[in-house]
């Protein structure tokens, strides 16, 4: 098993799978894509754009969050750790997967909409509520349409 840090900023494919595990814990599992955009190298070979599926799973708080505010298209911000696991199918084949494990995750959107959410957290600020300090794609002057990606 593999333990990194990753950053993903994406949208998410379809709307939120939610259980509950031992002692009625949720857990969320969401798809989040995320593009490299087309270019030419220096050659002129044409690079098409690339788009990137990721397994996120969300626990506790987080997944309850996930389950009231996030839908098919909402835009995130995901901090956690990228971990592989591998078990053996019915016919003993070993298979993997990996997944990111949130540790934070920002909802993203138009200014006024953006609502910091943490492991901590299980509910977003109220409505309104500004959180450019905690954001860091966002500043006073700048709206989430401005991002660079």
């Amino acid at each position: 098993m593999s333990i990194n840090k990753v950053i993903l900023v994406g949208n998410v494919g379809k709307d939120p799978d939610i259980r509950y595990i031992d002692n009625n814990v949720p857990v969320a599992t969401i798809t989040v894509a995320t593009s490299e955009r087309a270019y030419k190298t220096s050659n002129g070979t044409e690079i098409p754009e690339r788009t990137e599926w990721h397994n996120v799973v969300l626990w506790r708080g987080l997944a309850e969050v996930a389950e009231k505010y996030v839908r098919k298209g909402s835009q995130v911000y995901i901090e956690g750790k990228i971990k592989t696991r591998s078990w053996a199918d019915q016919t003993g084949a070993k298979r993997y997967s990996t997944e990111i494990i949130a540790d934070n995750m920002e909802l993203l959107g138009r200014r006024g909409e953006v609502a910091p959410l943490s492991s901590n957290s299980a509910t977003p600020p109220a409505s309104g509520s500004t959180t450019t300090s905690e954001n860091p794609f966002t500043s006073s002057g700048d709206s989430a349409d401005d991002l660079p990606f």
